[in-house]
């Protein structure tokens, strides 16, 4: 029995007994490997097509397979990855040509850096496993896991087209978000590809496939447990959404036809428990518009309804010698009033990375003397309207399922607003809203979803969207919001159980990978030295 044999695990042993995958000339893998990132997307919103997002990755696992050394491995990755991007990710063109005035030839080429850049993550990671771990099935999946998470992240992060994001309509798997978070559902989607793979290529790979499906039942049997259970009480709701024109939403001349808007489409809706209003829905600092902010709230407290909208949040220091700007949603409930500050920022949309280069720009919405936003801080409390605890996520941040889990703590249900305009008729909305459906499902809470031209929607505790508004329309979504408590296994421990399994099996395969080369050389010298003693 070799020294590999003997120490590691039977799933992570010396492959000797593996079917070596055909390598594919590289004028051959590249375009297959984009296709492969290339159709990835088809699996999310508004497609649904969910197998895809097992498929993708196991083509790419095929490919690293073939690939004869980590060089190799490294630009299959990076074509994967940014067919995975340049595809998934386009509904940005629409932000940057339309809105953002680039040329139309400009805003292919942004789309593409950005594509080679994101690529990289693919890249690194395939560069890793074909360098360090020798082909495991179970290093691929924790480098999978591993480099969604970096996305969090690394250089404030873009946490989009994540593989378990593919699976919030399949409502069979729904119970096993609350316990492991989408980064789980990546992890089993993504191993369970590569085992099937290896169930073809591995004297023994039915071992493999069996583990995983194993662990897939066990984590069902588990999956009727109520982690979060409704307290009695529901509030309603108004969801108000303007359908303000992105072209027009941050014209100085067209500020008091928006608030007209707003106001407008509340009135029939005071006196029920919350009136809530989406991102920016008030397009002025709040100081500046504290006389209508104050008719409002106070018409609302006559009322007996909360009222909750977003404002950007002017904040003057004491010394008085500066400010801070924050995207930010206030909530008057009663004679009280709070302020939730976006923690999350959008990288050259709210803030210009590595400081201070926003003052070579040009003013920011018509604004003199624009800055960018500040971050509010991570330790905010939830805001309170009709007496229940609202935990926030302000547009992009309810993509960053850390924050969203952290913000859900003690709360009686969630509230995103947002501002798709952006990104008009592309899939990019209905991505968003697949995301806030994966965040209720991680959280156990109903999250209410406030925009300002779709898509409007209550999503319940188990990421099911109950009732929604159509896409470019002025309207008012109603609903009752069930009150939830408890804590779902996933706000307990986050996503580190399994990034922990993911990182162990990585350095498993990785001392794996050494002592079978260290067998190999031993067996190889002991055989010459055999032929020379002869």
């Amino acid at each position: 029995m070799s020294t590999a044999t003997a120490s590691t695990p039977k799933l992570i042993r010396n492959r000797k007994h593996a079917t070596q995958a055909k390598s594919l000339p590289m004028a051959l893998a590249m375009p297959i490997a984009l296709l492969a990132g290339a159709i990835f997307s088809l699996s999310l919103a508004p497609y649904y097509l969910y197998p895809i997002a097992i498929i993708s990755p196991m083509v790419l696992y095929v490919l690293l397979l073939g690939a004869k050394n980590p060089r190799q491995a490294f630009w299959l990755g990076e074509a994967y990855g940014f067919g995975t991007w340049a595809v998934g990710a386009f509904w940005l063109f629409t932000s940057i040509h339309q809105y953002g005035g680039i040329p139309a030839w400009l805003g292919y080429v942004m789309i593409g850096l950005m594509a080679l850049i994101m690529g990289l993550f693919h890249a690194v990671m395939a560069w890793a496993f074909v360098r360090f771990t020798a082909h495991q099935p179970l290093a691929f999946a924790g480098f999978w896991v591993v480099q969604e998470w970096l996305k969090t992240w690394f250089l404030t992060g873009f946490p989009w087209l994540f593989v378990g994001y593919a699976f919030t309509e399949v409502t069979w798997l729904n119970g096993i978000a609350p316990m492991v978070g989408v980064f789980g559902l990546s992890f089993l989607a993504v191993l369970f590809g590569a085992a099937t793979i290896e169930l073809f290529r591995v004297r023994g790979g039915y071992m493999l496939i069996s583990a995983v499906l194993t662990g897939i039942a066990v984590l069902l049997s588990l999956a009727n447990i109520h982690w979060t259970t409704p307290t009695g009480k529901s509030s309603s709701v108004s969801l108000v959404q303007g359908n303000i024109p992105q072209d027009m939403k941050w014209l100085a001349e067209y500020q008091m036809q928006t608030l007209g808007i707003y106001a407008g489409l509340s009135q029939s809706e005071w006196g029920r428990d919350i009136v809530i209003w989406p991102e920016a829905a008030i397009p002025i600092l709040q100081d500046d518009a504290w006389p209508f902010i104050a008719e409002v709230a106070n018409h609302a407290y006559e009322s007996k309804s909360a009222w909750v909208t977003g404002v950007p949040y002017r904040e003057i220091h004491q010394d008085g010698a500066g400010m801070d700007l924050y995207n930010s949603v206030m909530a008057f409930d009663g004679t009280q009033a709070g302020v939730y500050k976006k923690q999350r920022l959008v990288p050259f949309g709210e803030y210009i990375p590595f400081g201070g280069l926003l003052d070579i720009l040009p003013n920011l919405a018509g604004m003199q003397n624009a800055q960018g936003f500040s971050r509010g801080t991570d330790t905010q409390s939830p805001l309170i309207a009709n007496g229940e605890k609202m935990g926030l996520a302000i547009c992009y941040e309810v993509a960053y399922p850390d924050t969203t889990r952290r913000n859900a703590i003690d709360t009686d249900f969630l509230l995103t607003v947002s501002n798709d305009a952006w990104f008009g008729t592309s899939a990019g909305p209905m991505q968003h809203l697949q995301m806030v459906q994966m965040r209720s499902l991680e959280t156990g809470r109903y999250f209410v979803r406030a925009t300002n031209n779709g898509v409007t929607a209550i999503i319940n505790e188990k990421g099911q969207v109950i009732a929604s508004l159509p896409q470019f329309e002025q309207a008012v979504l109603r609903g009752d919001v069930p009150s939830m408590t408890g804590k779902t296994p996933f706000m307990i421990l986050g996503h580190y159980p399994v990034l922990i399994i993911g990182i162990l099996l990585i350095l498993l395969s990785i001392l794996a990978n050494r002592m079978n080369n260290t067998s190999a050389k031993k067996e190889k010298y002991y055989t010459a030295k055999g032929v020379a003693d002869r």
